[in-house]
């Protein structure tokens, strides 16, 4: 699979009154090339020390039932390529994207599906299927246990994604029931989700530049904008800063909480679903068209 970047922005509209610096540190430790296929996103189960990958391994919208999702140890060593598997043991699984862990249970995004799996052994544990939703993608859990989804809101385009206007976040209780908290083009393709601990949404979108917040109602907010756009993962370093991929800048953007906006990685081209190993404190940064991940040191 290859996805491909939308136009460019106009870096001097999206800046607007944001002060941006640049952060020193070291270079990646580790880059992996070992059969990966679409690397979409980089869980790190930090009970088991092992980091997950999922692989798309084709068509990121078909439902054909090859994709997988690889396991790596803490210091970067190769431990299954296809832990799970499409059509192994049971499994279903297309187009894996985001993860995330709620106990013992992974949960993976799966174009309309969510499904889960045991995180020690891999085996199913079920699935949660949202009707009328163009692209699952990223997954977040918040403090009570439930489970958040992103809707992009696209479908293949003749020039890579093009809008569904299915733009939304939903919410799947751990008895799996599925609210809608936001949903709408507003949204503009929500990608990146991170729960955060006074109960908000962190939202990064792939079709703006504009870091936001959900609340409990769905209501926008706390926007900060980036130099670049085409969005995608987002995670929450030891210090509080935010950590955001841009593919339109091929970036790691650090946001603090004064909204002054770093650099912390750049020449990372298709940077998508990223992860934080919390143990090394180490970014994981999955790139998706080249198949293969860096580690890069966040001290």
């Amino acid at each position: 699979m290859r996805i491909t970047r939308p136009s460019p922005l106009l870096a001097a509209s999206l800046i607007g009154s944001l002060t941006l610096t640049s952060a020193a540190l070291p270079p990646p430790v580790g880059v992996r090339n070992l059969g990966l296929a679409a690397p979409e996103s980089v869980f790190y189960d930090a009970g088991n020390d092992v980091y997950l990958v999922s692989n798309v391994n084709g068509d990121p919208f078909a439902l054909d039932g090859n994709g997988f999702i690889s396991r790596f140890s803490g210091n970067g060593k190769l431990l299954d390529l296809k832990w799970i598997a499409g059509g192994k043991g049971g499994v279903i699984l297309d187009s894996p994207k985001g993860m995330t862990a709620v106990g013992n249970t992974l949960y993976v995004s799966d174009v309309h599906t969510v499904r889960k799996f045991d995180l020690k052994t891999g085996r199913p544990r079920g699935a949660v299927t949202i009707a009328g939703t163009s692209f699952l993608n990223d997954l977040t859990v918040d403090r009570a246990g439930a489970v958040y989804v992103s809707d992009m809101g696209v479908k293949a385009g003749a020039q890579g994604f093009a809008p569904t206007g299915t733009d939304a976040v939903y919410r799947i209780s751990p008895a799996d029931h599925v609210d809608v908290l936001a949903k709408g083009t507003f949204l503009k393709q929500p990608n990146g989700l991170l729960a955060l601990p006074n109960g908000k949404i962190e939202v990064v979108p792939f079709a703006s530049n504009e870091v936001y917040t959900l609340d409990a109602r769905g209501r926008r907010g706390d926007v900060v904008k980036l130099p670049g756009g085409a969005l995608d993962g987002v995670v929450a370093a030891k210090d509080g800063r935010l950590l955001v991929s841009s593919w339109e800048t091929s970036s790691i953007y650090a946001v603090d909480d004064g909204h002054r906006v770093s650099v912390l990685a750049d020449h990372l081209p298709s940077p998508a679903d990223i992860g934080l190993d919390t143990k090394r404190d180490r970014l994981l940064v999955p790139i998706i068209n080249e198949n293969r991940l860096v580690f890069q040191p966040l001290k």
